[in-house]
């Protein structure tokens, strides 16, 4: 790896963790970018999720009493996404190539479909909160975050602002902190497994803190509607991107 490709990760790490903070969507811009400087599909899958890392700790040091406040229930939803994550780095190394990805057009077209609705159905479930649905729902987003992960954040957004009282500013600090924990979850069992590309990662990571270590300030001071229909439209960008690589 050249030192332009160096400094391309670094960039591209930065403008995915902003990204990836606001919207979700960190890697529409990493992965590619991993791609374009010469790694396979899952050496860029494998590096890029332990790059992302990066992005859940630059927007902890930012907001880490934002994700305390939330109380006791916090760490039971750092466990289900613990979890998730390494069921899904299992599936990554275990199962055949490509055997999850014909699916996942249609998962973050349905969540940017479920954000566009959010007030709806929140108001058809008379506001109540559904603890129980978002657990296994969590766990199975956290799947998702450790096999693969582009869209997990739109996912997670939909699911939160569903199926929880929480605002979009909150639920944009929980999302970049559970996946998060996935995304290293997912890490550590890449790290002893899979084909890391580990400069590539350092790269990208370093650019991806700082880029995470921007989101809380930025995502404070948007419109939280207009946050919200924005996500999901782009979501549904990616849903088509994803159904046309």
């Amino acid at each position: 790896m050249t030192l332009l490709d160096f400094l391309l990760l670094v960039v591209a790490g930065f403008f995915a963790g902003v990204i990836g903070f606001v919207t979700g969507l960190a890697s529409l811009v990493s992965y590619p970018a991993l791609l374009a400087v010469g790694l396979t599909p899952v050496a860029a899958n494998v590096t890029n999720t332990v790059a992302m890392v990066g992005v859940g700790v630059g927007a902890l040091t930012n907001s880490a009493r934002e994700v305390v406040d939330t109380g006791p229930r916090v760490w039971w939803w750092t466990a289900y996404a613990a979890l998730g994550g390494l069921t899904g780095a299992v599936v990554l190394l275990a199962a055949p190539e490509g055997s999850f990805e014909a699916v996942v057009p249609y998962l973050v077209a349905l969540a940017a479909l479920a954000l566009l609705l959010q007030p709806r159905i929140r108001a058809l479930a008379g506001g109540r909160d559904l603890p129980r649905v978002f657990a296994v729902a969590l766990f199975v987003v956290a799947v998702y975050g450790g096999y693969f992960g582009a869209g997990a954040g739109v996912i997670f957004l939909a699911l939160t602002l569903i199926c929880t009282s929480e605002q979009i500013w909150r639920a944009s600090i929980l999302k970049s902190y559970l996946l998060g924990v996935a995304n290293l979850v997912a890490a550590i069992g890449f790290a002893v497994f899979g084909p890391v590309h580990w400069v590539a990662a350092l790269a990208m990571a370093l650019g991806a803190f700082a880029g995470g270590w921007c989101g809380p300030p930025i995502v404070r001071r948007l419109p939280a509607n207009a946050l919200r229909i924005t996500v999901a439209f782009a979501g549904f960008g990616l849903a088509g991107w994803l159904a046309l690589r």
